[in-house]
């Protein structure tokens, strides 16, 4: 187990088996020294904890928590390319998609969920440039989608 996920572990959290697309593409591909994931929803063994809007029926704290989980399968994803964890330099870049009521306006707040967790799991290594973006609808109802890219370390 790397230290990244040894870290996770003594947050109370483990990485999950890294999801099958709902579509044609790959959980994450990687391009060099970088790694993309696609969109990641917050599935958990399978199935949406939630659906529907931030600001409707989904509140802002638990669309926060959902972020949460779409950050750790984004991690299993790079994961599931690069095999170890601790091979990741930097995360570069997160990207967040709040299916939102037309009223809601707290998308970074959402994102925020899985900003957090990258910094807790991967310390320096886990800050990154980040988009908050808010969306009338996401694949299967789900309240948030989250992408990273990583630079690795070889």
């Amino acid at each position: 187990m790397s230290a990244v996920e040894d870290r996770l572990a003594e947050l109370g959290l483990a990485l999950p088996e890294t999801a099958t697309p709902a579509g044609v593409y790959v959980p994450a591909q990687r391009s060099g020294r970088y790694v993309y994931t696609a969109g990641q929803v917050p599935l958990v063994d399978g199935a949406l904890p939630a659906t529907g809007k931030v600001g409707a029926e989904v509140t802002p704290e638990a669309a926060k928590e959902l972020a949460r989980t779409c950050a750790l399968n984004a991690l299993s994803a790079v994961r599931s390319v690069v095999g170890d964890l601790d091979r990741i330099a930097q995360v570069v870049k997160v990207t967040g998609f709040v299916a939102s009521a037309p009223d809601f306006t707290g998308q970074p707040g959402v994102v925020n969920g899985a900003s957090e967790l990258l910094g807790e799991a991967l310390g320096e290594r886990g800050v990154h440039a980040r988009s908050a973006v808010g969306v009338a609808v996401l694949p299967m109802d789900a309240p948030v989608e989250v992408e990273i890219q990583v630079e690795l370390t070889d």
